[in-house]
């Protein structure tokens, strides 16, 4: 694989220094992207990057991944409206901790080109302010770091000492990682290209002989313009608690088709000629290609008994023949996921436990009819189940033995009214 090629036909090249593509033709070597843990978890936003950095390693070069244990700290003001608010140490570690069990999932951290992860906190944790000032401070100029663009669009709105410093420590962290990985190569979204090339000339005037360099992909947006972010209403995280693994997998099967073929690219592990393959064989059916993207992203990010356990999921909320046997076969997590989707009420153990009235369950102790009369009425007409089993009783009752997995229950109210209850 030729990393820059790859990231031509892909769409996911904004901007690289001179010279970088004969730099990478004359032999493997090392680059980075540097993710600060502000959020509790990476989003498809950083998974962009994640896809970077997993070109590049199947192009032969090693990727670092540097956690910003220290910028995370700082803030960085890159293309930001306003002064970002600073998270606690502990909030910061532990977001550090998760995205780190994250990274290893995702990119491949055994074998001869495996990644690094790199925590730039130990770059500056015995650093103090005066060896700060001294080795870092010096090297470049006030104007120089005004005239990135990330810089001058907040002046007006104000700037503080702390976030304009952030361009200092990501030039630093450049310079450690090519002293002691050897690393010739810093990576980002196109919002960090001022960031990145600080380094770069960091690098240049600090380290004698030396030659580093910079590449960028697009910001990943959607067709209306709006953007993914960790402060982004509506994100898509990779972490299940966030993001389950069923609302991951909808996302991407009820994608804007105009976003289809950006989201391909940036996302698939396909080749070039297995992509348009598929767009020449689904053109007329780019559900179906959803669908494919989908799948393979939910089985990399979560796990193929994820992707499982979604389609069983689809299956009960969506095919009309799905049966007890079908709701049966769900595990607790699947159960969960379904909670998540259609209505949901929490009831107490000690109600069910103690078996209760169905007309009083849906129209006292739930909303999911407006009184008891039309709860007669739904079970009369044979329109009510428990579990998908049919209700003919008006005296019927929800017992323990209804509980799944000793906590959920599913009733329904003709053929669209899902609901299901938790006991706690």
């Amino acid at each position: 694989m030729d990393f820059l090629n790859e990231l031509q036909w892909r769409g996911m090249l904004h901007d690289s220094t001179p010279g970088l593509d004969n730099f990478l033709t004359s032999a493997p070597t090392t680059g980075y992207i540097g993710f600060d843990p502000t959020a509790p978890s990476m989003t498809i936003g950083n998974f962009v990057q994640i896809m970077l950095l997993t070109f590049w390693q199947k192009s032969g070069h090693q990727p670092i991944v540097l956690m910003g244990g220290a910028t995370g700290r700082i803030g960085d003001p890159s293309f930001k409206d306003q002064e970002r608010s600073l998270k606690s140490y502990d909030e910061l570690d532990n977001n550090l901790a998760h995205q780190t069990k994250q990274m290893e999932k995702l990119l491949d951290f055994d074998g001869p080109n495996a990644a690094i992860l790199v925590n730039n906190l130990d770059f500056y944790r015995e650093m103090n302010i005066l060896q700060f000032l001294r080795d870092v401070g010096k090297t470049l100029t006030v104007s120089y770091m005004m005239s990135k663009d990330s810089v001058k669009k907040r002046l007006e709105t104000g700037l503080s000492f702390t976030e304009f410093s952030y361009q200092l420590l990501q030039a630093y962290d450049f310079q450690r990682l090519y002293e002691d990985h050897g690393c010739r190569v810093q990576m980002g979204g196109s919002d960090q290209w001022g960031n990145i090339t600080s380094g770069t000339e960091f690098i240049r005037r600090n380290l004698t002989d030396a030659k580093a360099y910079a590449c960028t992909t697009p910001l990943l947006t959607k067709s209306d313009g709006s953007k993914f972010g960790k402060s982004e209403a509506g994100n898509i995280w990779l972490d299940p608690e966030l993001t389950s693994p069923y609302e991951f997998y909808q996302f991407w099967l009820n994608a804007d088709d105009r976003d289809l073929p950006k989201f391909l690219r940036y996302f698939t592990l396909k080749s070039q000629e297995e992509v348009e393959a598929l767009e020449q064989e689904h053109g007329s059916n780019p559900r179906q290609l959803k669908a494919l993207l989908a799948e393979e992203l939910t089985v990399r990010v979560h796990s193929e008994d994820d992707f499982t356990a979604v389609k069983k999921v689809s299956n009960l909320l969506f095919n009309k023949k799905a049966g007890a046997d079908d709701l049966n076969s769900l595990d607790a997590a699947s159960l969960k996921m379904v909670a998540g989707e259609i209505p949901s009420f929490t009831i107490s153990r000690d109600l069910i436990a103690n078996g209760v009235s169905l007309i009083d369950l849906m129209a006292e102790h739930t909303t999911m009819v407006a009184s008891k009369s039309e709860a007669r009425r739904a079970i009369q007409n044979n329109a009510v189940s428990i579990n998908k089993e049919k209700v003919s009783s008006v005296d019927a009752t929800a017992t323990s033995e209804h509980l799944l997995h000793g906590r959920f229950v599913m009733v329904e109210n003709g053929k669209k009214n899902k609901f299901i209850l938790m006991a706690e």
